[in-house]
């Protein structure tokens, strides 16, 4: 039987998160320890009691998912509990990357922390919009978004719940024809960006250049790329897919699949929240999905697979 780790991305971060590991596991503090070295500024104090607004910053966001999810990981391998397979969602795709020993766990805390900041200065805060559409087909969402225009789908969660993004008004206008198209719910996304829209063209091109700097290996296991929906291991097709990641649509359901297909039954969500559990209800039923995102939930996994 294979095991899948799933990264979580944006969105899933909350005050307080990964502060369990640090007391408790000399693993998690040297990871928090490098980052803050790494980044030139606490993050360990931002997860822990830092303002939820700082931590909300797209810049602060990224590199904080990130390390509570490439500790969970490190904690998981400790228990003999190693993944087969990976995939990340957006953001969490640089998280499996560190798992599978394609990106060094510095180099991705600083390229995240700059994709949050290449993404944010792609568009200025309050020209740009996101909306989750539930309850319609994406063919009717792809086609309203180019009747539009200025906005697209851009996150393919799973059946029945599609994000789109792009210029804020667009986004409006999209969002009340989907409605009158029979759209269950539609909901404004409370970020600050329209990210993997067309939009992030600017943000793809910066990424690049810093994606030059910094040695990218084979992955030494299977990576969904969400990009693709595919699974990769070369380090040429990593790279190349994580520049156009930025500006490219979310391929989640494809990713899943992907790792399904390999032989993948059990998946696990390594890092803050649950969304990734509840996308792959929607996807399969039968797949078996757990979650680790404190001493609890790490407790419960183990048990539960020891069972």
């Amino acid at each position: 039987m294979k095991t899948a780790f799933i990264f979580p991305g944006q969105g899933a971060q909350a005050v307080g998160m990964g502060k369990d590991f640090y007391d408790n596991f000399d693993a998690a503090r040297k990871l928090f320890d490098e980052a803050d070295d790494a980044l030139g500024y606490s993050i360990k104090r931002m997860c822990f009691e830092g303002s939820e607004d700082d931590l909300k910053l797209t810049a602060n966001t990224q590199p904080a998912i990130l390390i509570v999810s490439v500790i969970v990981n490190e904690l998981l391998k400790a228990e003999g509990v190693e993944a087969q397979v990976a995939g990340g969602h957006s953001l969490g795709e640089y998280s499996a990357l560190v798992a599978a020993g394609s990106l060094k766990f510095k180099d991705a805390v600083v390229l995240v922390h700059k994709r949050g900041q290449f993404m944010q200065e792609a568009v200025p805060v309050g020209e740009g919009s996101m909306a989750a559409i539930i309850g319609l087909d994406d063919d009717t969402i792809i086609k309203t978004c180019a009747e539009v225009g200025e906005v697209q789908a851009v996150n393919f969660n799973c059946p029945g719940q599609t994000v789109i993004a792009g210029k804020a008004a667009s986004v409006e206008a999209a969002v009340d024809k989907l409605k009158a198209a029979g759209a269950k719910k539609a909901v404004v996304l409370p970020v600050s960006a329209p990210f993997h829209s067309t939009l992030m063209a600017p943000a793809a091109k910066k990424l690049a250049a810093e994606l030059d700097k910094v040695e990218v290996n084979d992955a030494a296991f299977p990576v969904a790329s969400n990009f693709t929906g595919e699974l990769e291991t070369s380090a040429a097709d990593i790279k190349r897919n994580l520049v156009a990641q930025a500006d490219n649509p979310v391929k989640w359901i494809a990713c899943v699949e992907a790792m399904k297909n390999f032989g993948a039954e059990t998946f696990i969500e390594c890092g803050p929240g649950k969304t990734l559990c509840g996308f792959n209800r929607r996807i399969d039923k039968k797949i078996k999905s757990l979650n680790v995102e404190d001493i609890e939930s790490l407790n419960k996994t183990l048990a539960e697979l020891k069972a």
